[in-house]
């Protein structure tokens, strides 16, 4: 290494930091699992005051991370099945109905545009035989 100190204590000027930034970051993760609260890189990163990058770039922080996440996510499938309404209900029944007028709909205005297109190949057609017609308006 080096001998010159200005560049000793920065080093360790740097290692200080990533520590603190460390303990931060730890220190929200912790927060965020008693919270209950959705842990992902962005959540962390905004309750331990450190950047998504450097959660990325620690490995043990993004290990934990990604294991909590995975954990999270295998758990919330299960909550949301129960909100969801009974099969046939009337959200259901309104769902279906929305459904096909939309499909009915687009068959509709594929139709037109299909319609659409016929009529400009005829005009264009009429045009070439007429040439003189519309100059002379």
């Amino acid at each position: 290494m080096s001998g010159d100190p200005r560049a000793e204590v920065l080093r360790q000027a740097a290692a200080a930091k990533q520590t603190a930034a460390t303990a931060r970051a730890e220190a929200g993760l912790r927060k965020l699992i008693k919270a209950n609260a959705e842990i992902n890189f962005r959540t962390v990163a905004a309750a331990g005051g450190v950047s998504v990058d450097f959660l990325y770039r620690h490995r043990e922080l993004r290990s934990r991370i990604e294991h909590l996440r995975c954990r999270q996510g295998a758990k919330a499938p299960s909550a949301p099945a129960a909100a969801e309404p009974v099969a046939g209900g009337p959200e259901t029944n309104v769902v279906a109905a929305l459904t096909a007028k939309l499909r009915q709909a687009r068959n509709e205005v594929a139709e037109l545009k299909t319609q659409l297109a016929v009529a400009h190949g005829e005009l264009l057609a009429w045009r070439r035989q007429l040439p003189n017609a519309t100059t002379d308006r």
